[in-house]
């Protein structure tokens, strides 16, 4: 096998299917792109042929437009033919989002893993009109700019109920070694972590194709980030676990699918990018913390561009998952500013 290192990231197609229709980028598997109403506007899912049905990847936002996509799709290129299963990568609602209208509208079976059905079903009966007092003393701990805190304060927040179908009891559980039959393929189940806890990833024993969700993406690193719902966790030690791990199964020929932007391969050349990226980052930053700042001071030397106000809360608990791994690891100290949030900085 050739050198990972050498083998650039290459892009069989070059434009993504345009809405309601769909590519097919190997036998019997397609691929569709559903919108998202945000800098990122789309999420890639799968169709993989059953012969009498379809069994369908990740599913988007629950939205009248969303579901008027897949009402396209499904009496278009999917040739009417009823979708079975539904596999869920993870619990993010642009994966996870009609998979309760498939269960009540079609009968489809839901597969995911463990994690990713609780944290979905826990998340759709947590709404909120505005913001908890736990979720305010969170941001402030994370340095917050005022004026953002002050406006999101008395907005009402995201929740998961506004864009997530209603989830039928019952699933079946994914995880770790299992081995799938899908669309006439055998598939190894991976889990990664990090952007996700128990993210399934799907590796093809039959030909070279890996349905990767947002695990792997070309061109982009999948957001890590720490929420106030574990304020005290360390997803970037997970997320970087999970690359090395991952990295061992790579070839260079592998066709990976992922949840956004462009198929690819070049897989041993990405996973090696996904974890120099961070470890770069993380370099940066001992350097901007050799002055005490908190995390929301720390875009500039993460992230390398301008923060706009759409981009800024992913922003945040990304900087928090970067100052809390380097906490943990006892290469920067903290200390409390009067006015909650959290100063680190290098040093004792």
């Amino acid at each position: 096998m050739m050198d990972g290192a050498e083998t650039p990231l290459r892009y069989p197609h070059t434009s993504p299917p345009v809405e309601g229709d769909a590519v097919e980028v190997a036998d019997g598997v397609l691929w569709m792109r559903l919108p998202l109403p945000m800098k990122l506007d789309h999420v890639n899912v799968y169709a993989l042929d059953e012969g009498e049905s379809w069994t369908v990847i990740d599913t988007g936002f629950d939205s009248r437009r969303t579901r008027a996509v897949w009402e396209k799709l499904l009496a278009g290129p999917l040739g009417g033919k009823p979708v079975s299963r539904v596999f869920v990568t993870h619990h993010h609602p642009d994966h996870v989002g009609l998979a309760g209208w498939f269960q009540a509208a079609q009968g489809a079976e839901l597969w995911t893993t463990r994690t990713a059905w609780l944290f979905a079903r826990m998340l759709m009966l947590d709404e909120q009109a505005v913001p908890t007092e736990e979720t305010l003393n969170f941001w402030r701990s994370c340095g917050m700019d005022a004026d953002v805190l002050e406006n999101r304060a008395t907005e009402r927040p995201f929740n998961f109920a506004d864009i997530v179908a209603p989830m039928p009891l019952g699933f079946n559980r994914i995880k770790q070694g299992d081995v799938m039959r899908i669309g006439g393929r055998d598939w190894d189940v991976h889990i990664g972590n990090g952007h996700a806890p128990e993210h399934a990833t799907f590796w093809s024993r039959d030909d070279n194709l890996v349905i990767s969700g947002d695990q792997i993406i070309a061109s982009i690193s999948p957001n890590v980030g720490v929420y106030a719902t574990e304020p005290g966790a360390d997803p970037l030690a997970d997320w970087l676990e999970a690359c090395e791990r991952l990295q061992t199964l790579a070839r260079p020929d592998h066709l990976v699918l992922a949840g956004h932007n462009l198929p690819f391969t070049g897989l041993p050349t990405r996973m090696r990018q996904l974890i120099d990226n961070h470890h770069g980052a993380l370099n940066r930053l001992m350097a901007h913390l050799e002055t005490p700042r908190t995390a929301g001071e720390c875009f500039a030397p993460l992230f390398k561009r301008e923060i706009g106000e759409g981009e800024y809360g992913l922003a945040l608990v990304e900087a928090k998952a970067h100052v809390s791994h380097l906490y943990q690891l006892d290469k920067i100290a903290r200390r409390r500013r009067e006015d909650g949030a959290w100063l680190y900085y290098v040093g004792g």
